[in-house]
């Protein structure tokens, strides 16, 4: 009697995946920060669509200031791209100096998530609801952002 093993095919979402993820494997770091900054805002902005829908007040305020104002509806997203930019610069010099540019980029864009969590933590005059969704939406950002870039930056420069 023999015994065989049974073949499985690859599905054909996991083609596309693997073909996606070659793709962006080997176009610019620039590029790639780009397109990951797009889906992490698109998340993050339905992340806080959610919150909103489901009854968390959208108004915060900044240091120093005497009431909280709303936030407004495409507001993750833009704090994302806003933000962002700075990420994409990082990892382009990285890829370009760096020795270890993926994990170099990986340790300090975690820091750098920690440190914006003290933002919503120290907001006047902001719901504790709000605080979480903010500080939340932080870690929903860099989620979706950082293992792409890092993942491109792990496979050399172009």
């Amino acid at each position: 009697m023999s015994a065989t093993t049974p073949q499985t095919r690859p599905t054909t979402s996991s083609l596309s995946s693997a073909r996606s993820a070659r793709l962006l494997d080997t176009r610019p770091v620039w590029l790639v920060g780009v397109v990951a900054t797009l889906a992490g805002a698109v998340v993050t902005e339905a992340f806080g669509l959610i919150a909103r829908g489901v009854g968390v007040p959208m108004e915060a305020a900044s240091p120093g200031a005497t009431e909280a104002a709303e936030i407004p509806v495409g507001g993750f997203f833009g704090g994302v791209l806003f933000w962002s930019v700075v990420g994409i610069v990082l990892a382009v010099a990285l890829a370009r100096w760096a020795k270890r540019p993926a994990r170099t980029f990986v340790v300090t864009t975690v820091a750098l998530t920690a440190l914006s969590m003290a933002g919503p933590a120290v907001a006047p005059h902001t719901a504790t609801s709000t605080q979480v969704v903010l500080a939340l939406s932080h870690l929903v950002a860099a989620a979706v952002i950082i293992p792409v870039v890092a993942r491109r930056l792990s496979h050399g420069r172009p």
